[in-house]
């Protein structure tokens, strides 16, 4: 009698998602772009080019670190994020929102929800194979080209 279906489920769990985002939360990346952004973070994790946290963020940026940056749409309060992407256009680093923070957290291997990454091109430190190399630069490539083609309808 009151039992719901599966679908009936995943659509008011996607509607919840959608009224928890932030305001600020422009450019949202797509249902395509969004798996893309995703496979991009599991592998950039994999290999150890990803910043995770607004801290670990912060401090890249400011390190001169070149990257993408990927933030939660759905943080609260949006006090502890509204200054990443100030800081990434003025060092020149493309940045998108997602809607689900815990979605981020399970690409970037985390089991705890994480406000935002930053996917670099490189990895802190030692040095990729060449084929994985040219793997994480093609999909980056890719994500990088649909996030400003985002952006640029945006403004």
């Amino acid at each position: 009698m009151g039992s719901d279906s599966e679908a009936e489920k995943s659509a008011q769990k996607e509607k919840k998602k959608v009224l928890a985002l932030a305001p600020i939360a422009k450019p949202l990346a797509g249902k395509k772009l969004n798996k893309r952004i995703f496979k991009l973070v599991r592998r950039a994790a994999g290999h150890k080019c990803l910043k995770r946290g607004v801290k670990e963020v912060v401090k890249s940026i400011r390190r001169g670190n070149k990257g993408l940056c990927i933030i939660a749409g759905n943080i609260s309060p949006i006090d502890v994020i509204t200054h990443v992407p100030i800081l990434c256009e003025e060092s020149d680093i493309p940045y998108i929102y997602v809607s689900s923070k815990e979605d981020l957290a399970n690409a970037g291997a985390t089991k705890r929800p994480t406000c935002c990454v930053l996917v670099l091109t490189k990895p802190a430190k030692g040095e990729l194979a060449q084929e994985e190399q040219l793997k994480l630069k093609s999909d980056y490539d890719q994500v990088v080209s649909g996030v400003s083609e985002l952006a640029s309808s945006l403004f």
